[in-house]
């Protein structure tokens, strides 16, 4: 069995920074602007593929491999007229991603066992099965291998994971059973920056986390960082904040929303579930925040402001291998690619899981949680969503998706867009 020496954890802490850099658009919080009313999809990312896959015959999933080419896995034997250029085409318009190499269909077409149809069938007959054994850390449909995979902690967790796939006739080959670490609380301890923008410490009673970004939600003024953030994970308790810290005139706002984790959406018995560790927090009376802007420092790694990234588009689709940042309080300007899409992470020491969540690899360490995750496009950036959790070798980190931060069971809809940007 591969041993995946991986601890993810939801990782609190402090402030990004030290320098303010002027220049970034304020609003205020008395912002009562109306929102765009848009529609929400409550799709997640897999039930995309496997709409996908009901378009393209024997599609079993789609990455982006290690020289950053487009690669496809078709299921041998499956019939289709599909020219690439139409496969192509076809990814584009299901998944919404303008990209011209699908147009040209220049692709990387891979032999594939399963369709990406049969392993969420398989999928989503295992889930609430798996959950119930001790020792399971996450389950997912690993685009990258066609095949699924499940995390855990032990060998003897292994070993009754397996008893529990011939039970249910899900084929053994099919399935990946590997050892990750557990996803464990972290908790820890930096200047004062206004107006507010996203990546910048924020303190609640107890702890440090990371403003993840301004957001304007029911045509209330705030913003979005993790529910963990929060003096209880789940449910509105009032929690304040401060940036940096609790001082006589840091105070930032207040919490208003943060879901209940539930045993609805077909949680596994003894579990609670959300599609996203996120908490909305109104603003105060007074401070001024920037709406779409995130602090950018000088470099990768470093933690000084020396200007800002404008949010100019939110995420509508991840494809595993995409190159995506973070900006946080502990570790500053991090980068890399896309590990893991769609993942259920159980979050140890809790009966929380979080459904399809992200995975990237890149640094990550205690406070980074509630930093905001987006992609660099040109001139701009697309928000991709919130990171909540990382490993102990601080390597890896884990976000939920800004499409799930959205979804109507979660906080619904945003604006985080800066003013006429999109």
């Amino acid at each position: 069995m591969a041993r995946v020496l991986r601890r993810y954890a939801p990782v609190m802490s402090i402030l990004l920074g030290v320098v303010l850099a002027s220049g970034f658009g304020a609003w205020s919080a008395t912002l009562t602007s109306r929102m765009p009313q848009v529609p929400l999809s409550e799709e997640t990312l897999d039930d995309q593929l496997a709409r996908l896959a009901e378009r393209i015959p024997g599609f079993g999933g789609i990455f982006l491999d290690e020289n950053g080419r487009i690669a496809v896995y078709l299921v041998e034997g499956e019939v289709t007229t599909l020219s690439v250029r139409e496969i192509g085409a076809t990814i584009a318009r299901t998944l919404g991603w303008d990209e011209p190499r699908l147009r040209a269909g220049a692709i990387r077409i891979l032999p594939g066992q399963y369709s990406f149809r049969q392993l969420k069938e398989w999928n989503d007959q295992l889930f609430p099965h798996v959950f119930e054994i001790e020792g399971v850390t996450l389950t997912d449909i690993d685009e990258a291998r066609n095949r699924l995979r499940i995390g855990v902690e032990s060998e003897e967790a292994a070993e009754v994971v397996i008893e529990t796939l011939d039970s249910l006739g899900v084929p053994r080959e099919a399935v990946i059973v590997e050892e990750v670490e557990p996803i464990l609380p972290m908790a820890t301890l930096r200047d004062k920056v206004r107006p507010l923008v996203g990546g910048l410490q924020i303190n609640f009673p107890g702890y440090l986390c990371t403003l993840g970004f301004n957001a304007v939600r029911s045509s209330v003024a705030g913003f979005v960082t993790a529910s963990h953030c929060t003096n209880v994970q789940g449910g509105v308790e009032g929690t304040p904040y401060w940036q940096p810290r609790e001082d006589t005139d840091t105070f930032i706002g207040t919490e208003i929303a943060d879901p209940l984790y539930t045993r609805r959406l077909g949680c596994p018995r003894g579990r609670v579930c959300r599609y996203s560790d996120s908490a909305f927090a109104q603003l105060a009376f007074g401070v001024n925040a920037s709406l779409g802007y995130l602090a950018q420092t000088a470099s990768l790694g470093s933690l000084t402001i020396t200007g800002s990234f404008q949010i100019t588009a939110e995420a509508t689709r991840r494809v595993r291998g995409e190159v995506l940042n973070k900006v946080g309080r502990t570790t500053g300007w991090s980068q890399g690619p896309i590990t893991q899409t769609c993942v259920n992470v159980g979050v140890t020491g809790t009966r929380i899981v979080l459904l399809c969540q992200d995975f990237v690899q890149a640094t990550v360490d205690a406070g980074d949680s509630g930093s905001p995750v987006f992609k660099i496009n040109g001139s701009g950036v697309t928000l991709y969503g919130l990171l909540w959790g990382g490993n102990s070798s601080g390597t890896s980190f884990v976000y939920s998706p800004i499409g799930n931060i959205q979804r109507s069971d979660e906080l619904g809809s945003l604006r985080t867009c800066a003013t006429g940007s999109c």
